[in-house]
């Protein structure tokens, strides 16, 4: 009986091991595409029903929340110019997992040309599809005040 529970706990421990790794490879792989400005990349981690927002306050002081389209997305990435370097550093994943959905919070710095543009925290949520995780909703905090540089 005590075999049969530790092997249980060590193949379940394993899988949910190997699908944070997948799941870490596909968050991997969309900011390569973002950084590249490939958008081939891209679509390669994303569903087709990509949901995106983006959350920060105004001047004014007011907190907006907006929506943005895949496609707009998609062409802004496109259309970076190849000698604007963009760097999304992702300071750390903490990822849940039930079943066929994960949850995924990564705080971030973004730099443009090696300096801090702003930085805050991704939320993805992934989509296991027949064994496949895509980025099914990703909605990000943006600031530029109180971003600590992380070496």
């Amino acid at each position: 009986m005590k075999k049969s529970f530790l092997l249980l706990f060590v193949f379940s421990f394993c899988f949910v091991n190997a699908q944070e790794e997948k799941i870490k490879n596909t968050i991997h792989t969309f900011f390569e595409g973002l950084h590249n400005g490939d958008t081939a990349i891209i679509i390669k981690t994303i569903h087709k029903d990509l949901k995106l927002q983006t959350t920060f306050v105004n001047k004014e002081g007011k907190s907006i929340l907006r929506n943005e389209l895949k496609d707009n997305f998609l062409k802004s990435v496109s259309n970076k110019k190849k000698e604007d370097v963009w760097l999304e550093k992702l300071l750390y994943f903490d990822i849940n997992i039930d079943e066929n959905l994960a949850s995924v919070w990564t705080p971030y710095e973004f730099y443009v040309n090696g300096s801090l543009s702003h930085c805050g925290v991704n939320s993805f949520q992934l989509f296991n599809n027949n064994g496949n995780w895509e980025i099914i909703f990703l909605v990000d905090t943006r600031r530029r005040q109180g971003c600590e540089i992380k070496e």
